[in-house]
């Protein structure tokens, strides 16, 4: 499955051509396309709740964020956002891929195999 997340959503659903955008447009009904529930928290719910909705797992999530959190620290970087390490834990300990426009998700890609779509 490939996660989106919601800065993509939101360029999708304003019609705002991007790589990402057209991956989603073409992928749609090809591949099985989900968001969690913390990216529908952040800003979307009309178009996206006619997808799977993953619930993130609670306390074991937040354990293996926190995890994360420091091993990323160790490396020298600041995870500037709770959300971002929450999302990007899911996917790694899940095995989902991330589609994603946000710098933030780079460290879990270079430094802890976080899968991210390209495009």
């Amino acid at each position: 499955m490939v996660i989106v997340d919601s800065t993509v959503w939101i360029d999708f659903l304003a019609a705002h051509a991007s790589p990402e955008t057209l991956f989603v447009k073409k992928e749609f009904t090809r591949r099985k396309i989900g968001l969690t529930d913390l990216i529908l928290c952040e800003r979307i719910r009309l178009l996206l709740t006619m997808l799977p909705m993953l619930d993130t797992g609670g306390a074991e999530l937040a354990v293996a964020s926190a995890r994360n959190y420091r091993a990323l620290q160790a490396k020298g970087i600041t995870v500037r956002k709770t959300i971002d390490c929450l999302i990007a834990t899911f996917c790694i300990e899940q095995g989902h891929a991330l589609l994603h426009r946000d710098r933030d998700f780079d460290p879990f890609e270079v430094h802890l195999g976080l899968r991210v779509i390209h495009q």
